[in-house]
């Protein structure tokens, strides 16, 4: 009997894991790695410190939203929709639909881009492609299946750490550029500061984490909110662990990205990189055809990943504001609403990208504006993991609200730097 107990331990810290790695994983879609690539050649390897700062920032609110999904027994937005004015659910659901919409598309262009170094055939078409192999997956695959796929699809980011190496960065440099922060009071330095902590916690990360943990306990039999709700400390520790290595994995990811830019597109003048795919082109006649490949195939893994994360978790924030059933365990006649705001929201995302959106720009530009969408949602997360009406007893702690509060305050503070910037 300790035997099968112990067993069954041991597949669920495996599952809570690979859960955390899903989330890191899509964190680092093709706008956050086209963003890190802009800083590594843009300021070189003496911007590093930012990922070991972000780190925490980045642990907090993806714990926040898996807390509030575990102890609520609902997603971030059925939340609002429960315990806040409708004018409030509204006001931010418009935000956060378009925001993901945009990237979503983005990021469609981004991995079109990356395969067309592969493929030759015209971007648009690439991009329809490719948003009807992953509409199928949502569609038709369960969510066991859909996160097997999402699981393997994170091992393509272990290309950057391979392409960071095969860059031959300086030791020296690295170490003085981790350890030694170089801050600029300039438009150019606030702007990538806001994009790198936008593109890092970008609101659709908030809610795909809130919603997985909310299919977690639908896959375990707790179909009905009054099954969902509550969460023991075991459980909630568990889930810090979890979302401490997703957290870590999808730090690395950046660092290395950074590192590998700096090292060797800022060291040799090439300072205006504005995408993924270009970083990767730029690298091959400097750090070698391995690197450029790594690079290419980690930006059209992990867009593999993201965009379904995406469209995915903008059709649970709108099915789950109007009060409709939500769910990847459903199949599409037991959700129809559901799966037809992922269909309505990948389609518009691919026109989008035939009407001519540009796709370059937008990868590190979506970054800036995941900067600004951010603070005021965080700042609800925060008041929600304080409320006992949601809580009950398991409302922050004083050393997680120490955290919370302080990564509020960062990103509310870099995004008036810019402002700043912009009106001075």
């Amino acid at each position: 009997m300790s035997g099968d107990n112990e067993t069954e331990k041991k597949q669920g810290l495996g599952k809570a894991i690979g859960l955390g790695i899903i989330t890191g994983a899509a964190d680092d879609d093709p706008s956050a790695i086209g963003t890190y690539a802009s800083a590594g050649a843009q300021f070189g390897t003496a911007i590093l410190w930012l990922a070991p700062v972000v780190l925490p920032m980045m642990f907090t609110v993806v714990y926040l939203s898996s807390k509030l999904g575990q102890v609520s027994g609902r997603g971030l937005f059925q939340v609002i929709r429960d315990f806040y004015p409708r004018w409030l659910l509204w006001a931010v659901l418009v935000g956060v639909t378009i925001g993901n919409t945009i990237e979503a598309a983005a990021d469609l262009g981004g991995m079109a881009a990356a395969l067309g170094i592969f493929i030759a055939l015209p971007i648009p078409w690439i991009v329809a492609a490719v948003a009807a192999a992953l509409l199928a997956l949502q569609m038709f695959g369960s969510y066991a299946t859909i996160r097997s796929v999402f699981r393997w699809l994170t091992l393509a980011l272990l290309a950057y750490v391979a392409a960071a190496l095969l860059a031959r960065p300086n030791p020296g440099e690295i170490l003085r550029g981790t350890l030694l922060p170089t801050v600029r009071f300039d438009r150019d330095f606030l702007s990538i500061v806001v994009a790198i902590i936008g593109t890092s916690l970008s609101a659709y990360i908030y809610t795909w984490e809130s919603n997985q943990q909310v299919e977690e306990k639908i896959e375990d039999g707790k179909t009905r909110l009054s099954q969902r709700i509550g969460a023991s400390n075991s459980e909630l520790a568990r889930s810090r662990r979890d979302v401490l290595i997703g957290m870590l994995f999808s730090n690395a990811v950046m660092y290395f990205i950074l590192m590998s830019t700096g090292a060797t597109l800022h060291a040799h003048g090439q300072t205006n990189i504005e995408t993924a795919a270009q970083a990767a082109e730029a690298l091959r006649p400097l750090a070698g055809e391995g690197a450029s490949v790594l690079f290419t195939v980690g930006i059209i893994g992990v867009g593999f990943l993201a965009v379904p994360v995406m469209t995915a978790g903008a059709a649970y924030d709108l099915a789950q504001a109007f009060g409709w059933k939500a769910s990847l365990h459903a199949r599409p006649g037991e959700a129809p609403a559901f799966y037809w705001f992922i269909a309505g929201l990948t389609a518009i995302a691919v026109v989008l990208n035939f009407l001519g959106f540009n796709p370059m720009r937008a990868l590190v530009w979506s970054g800036i504006v995941q900067g600004f969408s951010t603070p005021p949602l965080l700042l609800l997360i925060m008041l929600m993991t304080n409320s006992r009406r949601i809580m009950g007893d398991k409302v922050n702690s004083r050393w997680m609200n120490a955290l919370g509060w302080i990564t509020t305050t960062a990103v509310f503070s870099a995004s008036a730097g810019l402002v700043a910037t912009w009106l001075l």
